[in-house]
């Protein structure tokens, strides 16, 4: 017995139902050292698998710990709990399973115990079997736990800090209604004083557990707002815990997504530039919801997406999207670049001044893209084009681009040729008109009225002259010119 309670490493004799079998009289050892033992051996054990796990609920061992939860001392307390979180943690299933046994109102009245170490161990419990859907959450909420949870994270132990503020995450994450819970308990004041508890771990489910309820609704993200979080959760953005950083940009992009009021809050606080800084500042999955947020910004209004761009965002998200190994991230950037580009000419030309278009072509392009990156890259490509008036980023996609992307490519030639003489000089000169008298187009088709308005602006011998077969029509006439002689 003393083997499992110290090492992680598990020996089963006789299957599961044999260690069962042997753990469970002891639970009611009159030796309370042994009870103890005996509980922790049981959530070692439930710990290390599911099918474990479902040893222990089948072995009728769930309602020998909730009786012996509310009537014994604080050390087999701790372990019983330890026991349902195990046996929670694995499946709704299995957590389902210490709902039906009637744990939870043992549990919440354990969270008045004096004890924190019991507290942390029992509000850890409740979290573990609320994460899983709303129904289970729904049950801890019923049991009355969120209030004492809240007062659980006005204790001055770090510990029971965090478990407490995980639990109340984990809670709100599943509904509007079950968030409304927790902010209804007066959570959001006491979460909001914690931002700048030195704590990385702490500060990691503060911010957490403020995200779970501001991602569900306006009114609920102008509530974590009131709480007058900004500009003091920006310093998280520069701390030293990768995941604080993470777990502040999460909070900041679910406030921005909302309106384009909250954004305007977020712009006018320093926010847009900071997640920005932040997103220079780390690799991988950590810049995700930075990148996100950006792209809710910029996707709200013109002015809001040239925030982003006076803060020198697009040059980051290039970055990003060419420095980033894994495809999901790369689709969030080409997606936040897209909403940026795609407002106006202005807009379309500051994404396409870093040289971005030919890396998101590239990417759809690639057949070692994911489908979603691919899709991702072709809507900014075709959104920021739409708008793009700058011809020197739409060359070179006369000579790379697939139908579908020359289409539009062409579209905006035949927008801005007719207005430019400039432009319609450059266009001959750099091969750009012969391109496109090479171009194989569907009589009628809008590629070919495009076609047509491009050449419309030029006499029509310089069209001739550009076109495929011209010389060897010269040729022709060169054989068959009779010379005049005198």
């Amino acid at each position: 017995m003393h083997s499992l309670t110290k090492d992680h490493s598990v020996w089963i004799p006789n299957g599961q139902t044999g260690v069962m079998s042997l753990l469970r009289p002891l639970l009611l050892d009159v030796v309370p050292t042994i009870q103890q033992t005996a509980a922790l051996a049981l959530g070692r054990l439930a710990n290390y698998n599911d099918d474990l796990a479902e040893a222990v609920v089948k072995g009728d061992i769930l309602p020998q710990l909730v009786y012996s939860l509310a009537e014994q001392n604080r050390f087999y307390k701790k372990a019983a709990a330890f026991v349902l979180r195990a046996v929670a943690k694995h499946s709704p299933q299995l957590a389902q399973a210490i709902v039906d046994c009637g744990a939870l109102d043992t549990l919440v009245i354990c969270l008045e115990d004096f004890d924190p170490g019991v507290k942390e161990a029992v509000a850890w419990a409740l979290g573990y079997i609320a994460r899983h859907n709303a129904e289970l959450s729904q049950a801890v909420v019923d049991a009355g736990a969120v209030p004492l949870l809240v007062l659980c994270i006005q204790e001055p132990e770090i510990a029971l800090k965090r478990i407490a503020a995980s639990a109340l995450s984990d809670i709100s994450k599943h509904s509007p209604e079950l968030a409304q819970t927790v902010v209804d308990a007066g959570a959001i004041a006491h979460l909001a004083q914690m931002i700048l508890n030195p704590d990385a771990k702490l500060k990691r489910q503060v911010l957490s557990a403020l995200s779970q309820v501001a991602k569900h609704s306006v009114d609920l993200a102008e509530m974590v707002v009131e709480a007058e979080i900004f500009p003091v959760v920006l310093t998280c953005l520069k701390d030293k815990d990768e995941y604080v950083k993470k777990n502040a940009c999460t909070l900041i992009r679910e406030i921005a997504k909302h309106t384009p009021e909250l954004s305007q809050l977020i712009v006018n606080t320093g926010g847009v530039a900071a997640v920005i800084d932040c997103i220079g500042s780390c690799k991988g999955n950590i810049r995700l919801p930075g990148i996100m947020m950006l792209g809710y910004v910029a996707a709200h209004s013109e002015n809001l997406a040239m925030a982003v761009i006076i803060s020198k965002g697009v040059a980051q998200l290039s970055i990003c999207l060419s420095e980033e190994t894994e495809d999901h991230i790369k689709a969030a950037a080409a997606w936040a670049l897209g909403q940026i580009g795609r407002h106006t000419p202005e807009h379309a030309r500051a994404v396409a001044v870093t040289n971005t278009l030919p890396v998101l072509l590239s990417l759809y392009m690639s057949t070692e893209s994911s489908e979603d990156l691919q899709e991702k890259s072709k809507k900014a490509i075709k959104t920021i084009l739409q708008k793009c008036t700058y011809l020197p980023a739409l060359e070179p996609f006369l000579y790379d681009a697939p139908p579908n992307i020359l289409k539009h490519v062409v579209g905006q030639f035949s927008k801005v040729l007719p207005h430019d003489s400039k432009a319609r000089r450059l266009f001959v000169t750099s091969g750009g008109l012969k391109k496109v008298q090479e171009i194989k187009a569907e009589p009628g088709s809008l590629l070919q009225e495009y076609i047509n308005s491009i050449n419309n602006c030029y006499p029509e011998e310089i069209v001739r002259y550009y076109s495929p077969g011209y010389s060897d029509t010269l040729l022709q006439r060169v054989d068959s010119y009779q010379p005049i002689i005198n």
